[in-house]
């Protein structure tokens, strides 16, 4: 065996044991008795992640806030076009199927076929980011964050998502975010 093939199997054994793990905590996750007992409230924030609480937020600050608001808006959605092209690159490219169906999985809706990184949580914790950036008042910040962290939670609570899913679409979403921000700065906005 050549230095590479034994590399490439090692590779695929470390990759065999951590999906074996993150299979394991999502199902912890997923059927965590405190958790089933608000099986709505879950369902309700997959929904309100699919951007809707996101684009409420960009028209009251659009209808009610000053210039600065607006370009907070601009930059947000700049964030969110970026973290939806590195979403779909990344899922194109490490093609890594979703859960298997089980009693939380929400297969009625018509969604994409791979699972890393979650679309939910990238685009949520971007927003969350740039929120908490241009609004750094603790309570904002902690309700943005708390936000974020519950629709990334109902992906792996309703099984559409692994663990590794969703904290590599967190982190994503905050360093596309970041970046966007930081060239919007460099450019005097």
């Amino acid at each position: 065996m050549t230095a590479w093939g034994w590399l490439m199997d090692r590779m695929d054994a470390v990759a065999d044991v951590m999906h074996g793990w993150d299979e394991r905590a999502m199902l912890s996750i997923s059927e965590a008795r405190f958790l089933r007992r608000v099986p709505r409230v879950f369902v309700a924030a997959t929904y309100l992640g699919d951007g809707y609480i996101w684009l409420g937020l960009a028209l009251g600050l659009l209808a009610f806030g000053n210039e600065r608001d607006r370009w907070n808006v601009l930059i947000g959605l700049c964030a969110t076009v970026a973290n939806l092209i590195m979403v779909r690159l990344l899922k194109t490219l490490f093609s890594r199927e979703r859960p298997e169906e089980g009693a939380g999985a929400m297969r009625g809706r018509i969604i994409d076929t791979y699972s890393f990184p979650s679309g939910h949580a990238t685009t949520s914790f971007g927003l969350a980011w740039l929120v908490a950036t241009a609004y750094p008042t603790p309570y904002i910040q902690a309700i943005v964050y708390a936000g974020a962290g519950l629709i990334a939670l109902s992906r792996i609570v309703l099984r559409e998502h692994y663990l590794f899913d969703v904290l590599g679409g967190a982190i994503l979403g905050t360093l596309v975010a970041a970046s966007v921000e930081h060239v919007f700065r460099l450019a005097g906005f």
